[in-house]
């Protein structure tokens, strides 16, 4: 089979994802037909770096022999079984397994099928807990500017990215919104820890004023992730841990694309030290495998729900496939490579070697920002460097460094003017130094007018 002969019967009968579909009259669907390691390989032979995971999803590469044979193990045994009166091995397992190396204090966990199923269960949790409580006018949620939560309706409220918001804002619940810490916009002089502290002001200013109807904030904690890749400091999550325990606040941490690693430690809230009320965790939990996904709490948000059936105070949500034993098993085998083979200490390496490949742009006139949290690097693109001015998000540049990446046997898709790194952890030094070349041939394209 040739590309052209699936992407014709792709055109007839698939609506991808976060596409204009019309885009592909011009701009050709890459037809996948296996995968192994970083590389992705085409119906005629063509292969690409895989460095953007799948959308950050991948961990430890494509056709892990590991992982595959935990599939395999678990196919034999039980695909799936409800998990309303019914338990299961993999996902008790797992469970511990969570409870262990995630922020000590948070002891309960409850599964959904992806990253924005998991938001929208922290946030009902949250307000049932206030509920529960007999505090029901603690019904509002507070955000940060640029932020991004996932697409169905509560998480896409409480998402700032206006590409994908203001369309449906008619039909979205009034949000509180803060001022991000993103150390972009700091003052010349400024260090992101003295930006961080100074943005908490405003934020904190809110939870005074309000907090009898806060329910909860939510945060992604170091990396906005969809909103540009943009970073700030964990200083600001240290404070605002702080404060939402001064006036009775929950802290939901979404950490679905920046946890297992992504930022240089397991997980980025222990950048800041801290424990959040909710985790929401998927993405990387299953490396790239299954939709899976889980919201890790605390005993005291358990115990709010935990009394006789007459009281209504249980939390009645559910998802077909919570806790499918084969996304467990999964997860399961992706903790198990992290345990044994030292991950992140070899993560460290491997970002000093990405900081590395790519920091000569730093003294290219339209490269604005180059910023880093361990295995995720971004490149901004700018029309006017000195005063930071963006080029036209109408003039899409960062598709031509797509389309020149794919001529480099690379993947690397720009969210707007941002170039990022997102890789595989199994990426090697030269496919480091490989992907930074494209990226600057890519750049050098992109800019000209």
């Amino acid at each position: 089979m040739l590309n052209a002969d699936l992407v014709a019967r792709d055109l007839k009968s698939v609506w991808h994802p976060c596409t204009q579909m019309k885009d592909h009259e011009s701009l050709p669907l890459i037809p996948i037909k296996r995968g192994e390691g970083v590389w992705l390989e085409d119906f005629e032979g063509n292969r690409y770096i895989d460095a953007v995971s799948s959308w950050w999803v991948n961990l430890f590469g494509h056709a892990n022999p590991r992982i595959n044979a935990a599939i395999q193990e678990q196919i034999g045994k039980l695909e799936h079984v409800i998990l309303a009166g019914f338990s299961h091995e993999p996902v008790v397992n797992l469970s511990e397994r969570l409870i262990e190396v995630t922020p000590e204090g948070l002891n309960k966990c409850f599964y959904a099928d992806n990253g924005s199923s998991a938001i929208e269960a922290a946030l009902k949790m949250s307000y049932h807990y206030w509920k529960n409580h007999g505090k029901p006018g603690k019904k509002n949620f507070v955000n940060l500017s640029n932020s991004y939560h996932g697409e169905t309706l509560g998480a896409l409220a409480l998402g700032d990215v206006a590409l994908y918001k203001d369309t449906y804002q008619p039909l979205l619940m009034e949000v509180l919104t803060a001022p991000s810490p993103d150390a972009f916009n700091k003052e010349a002089g400024e260090t992101d820890e003295e930006y961080a502290l100074r943005q908490f002001e405003a934020i904190e200013k809110l939870l005074a004023e309000k907090h009898e109807e806060i329910c909860a904030v939510v945060v992604e904690p170091l990396i906005q992730c969809a909103g540009g890749m943009r970073m700030h400091h964990p200083i600001y999550h240290t404070k605002l841990r702080e404060a939402c325990d001064r006036y009775n606040v929950h802290l939901i941490a979404d950490e679905i694309a920046v946890g297992f690693g992504r930022t240089g430690t397991l997980f980025a809230c222990e950048q800041s030290g801290i424990t959040p009320d909710f985790m929401c965790l998927s993405k990387g939990l299953t490396a790239g495998y299954l939709p899976l996904s889980v919201v890790l709490t605390t005993n005291d948000v358990y115990n709010a729900f935990y009394d006789d059936y007459e009281t209504l105070r249980a939390f009645l949500h559910s998802h077909s496939y919570t806790g499918n034993p084969i996304g467990c098993a999964v997860a399961l085998a992706t903790l198990d490579i992290f345990r044994d083979d030292n991950v992140i200490e070899n993560n460290r390496y491997l970002s000093r070697c990405l900081g590395e490949a790519v920091a000569h742009l730093a003294d290219h006139p339209n490269v604005g920002d180059i910023r880093q949290h361990g295995m995720t690097l971004a490149v901004e693109m700018m029309k006017d460097k000195a005063s930071k001015t963006p080029f036209p998000w109408q003039e899409r540049r960062g598709i031509r460094v797509y389309q020149h990446a794919l001529t480099r046997q690379s993947l690397l898709r720009p969210l707007g003017n941002v170039v990022y790194f997102m890789p595989p952890y199994v990426i090697t030094e030269e496919q480091i130094r490989h992907l930074a070349q494209v990226a600057t041939e890519g750049i050098e394209i992109a800019v000209k007018d």
